[in-house]
């Protein structure tokens, strides 16, 4: 959780900076991490792949009750996040575009608040013991 903290932190200041690609990709790394730590802590080591949100649904009842009314969005979450993982670092090779041109202000602000959610729900988990 401590690097997944670290990376949120990163993902705002790149928000803040206008480095929308970059905040887009520290925000994956931050949900990532995070339902990796989630797993970890119901006694689950996850996959060594990035998207782990059908794990979580498929163990949901390992996790508690408030946190499992999460578990959908968070999975939703993980893969959209996933999906942008390559294009925000690399950019998108059909159209030749470089990352910083595929995303907007918008669209980072979002993944920004959605993985603040996940960091701050799964740090709640964690210190729920």
């Amino acid at each position: 959780m401590e690097e997944a903290q670290r990376r949120i932190k990163t993902a705002k200041l790149a928000l803040d900076e206008s480095g929308y690609a970059y905040c887009i990709r520290q925000c994956q790394e931050a949900v990532e991490l995070s339902l990796k730590s989630a797993l970890r802590f119901v006694g689950i080591e996850p996959p060594k792949w990035h998207d782990v949100g059908l794990i979580l649904i498929e163990n949901r009842k390992r996790f508690p009750e408030w946190f499992q009314e999460e578990i959908e969005e968070f999975a939703y979450i993980s893969r959209w996040l996933r999906r942008e993982r390559e294009p925000s670092m690399y950019g998108d090779e059909e159209t030749g575009l470089p990352p910083q041109r595929l995303y907007t202000k918008g669209y980072a602000q979002r993944a920004f608040e959605h993985a603040s959610k996940v960091v701050r729900t799964v740090s709640d988990l964690i210190s729920s013991t």
